[in-house]
């Protein structure tokens, strides 16, 4: 007769080979996933500052997407940042048309890394009309 002890270690042994065999089939998350949730977190955890922006630029590399960038400009304790953020899937909450040189806005950045910063989600809209 075999033993619980070794129906116990057979039963966990197939249960780490479904799980392991389910953690390598997982798909990696996109780019544009990566980015949403990035987004997300700094919506809700990011410190709001004032800042301006620069420029609204259409960019397009080969055959791919173009993508539209707003260009943006925040100090934080003294340090000044220049960043960007791609725009492109959230164009149906702000008018572009009004973003020009010098539209003041207020930018969410990471207390932690204030390099880390937007100006848009699909939570927060920090452009100013």
């Amino acid at each position: 007769m075999i033993s619980f002890r070794l129906y116990a270690l057979l039963l966990g042994g197939v249960g780490l080979a479904l799980a392991g065999s389910a953690l390598l089939r997982r798909k990696p998350k996109t780019s544009d996933e990566l980015e949403r949730e990035r987004r997300d977190w700094l919506s809700t955890v990011g410190r709001i500052t004032d800042g301006t922006v620069i420029d609204v630029q259409e960019i397009t590399h080969g055959d791919e997407r173009a993508a539209t960038m707003l260009i943006y400009q925040y100090d934080v304790a003294g340090v000044s940042y220049e960043a960007s953020q791609d725009v492109t899937y959230l164009r149906q909450w702000i008018n572009l048309h009004s973003c020009r040189l010098g539209v003041p806005t207020s930018v969410k950045y990471d207390s932690r890394n204030p390099g880390n910063s937007m100006v848009i989600s699909e939570a927060w809209v920090g452009l100013r009309q």
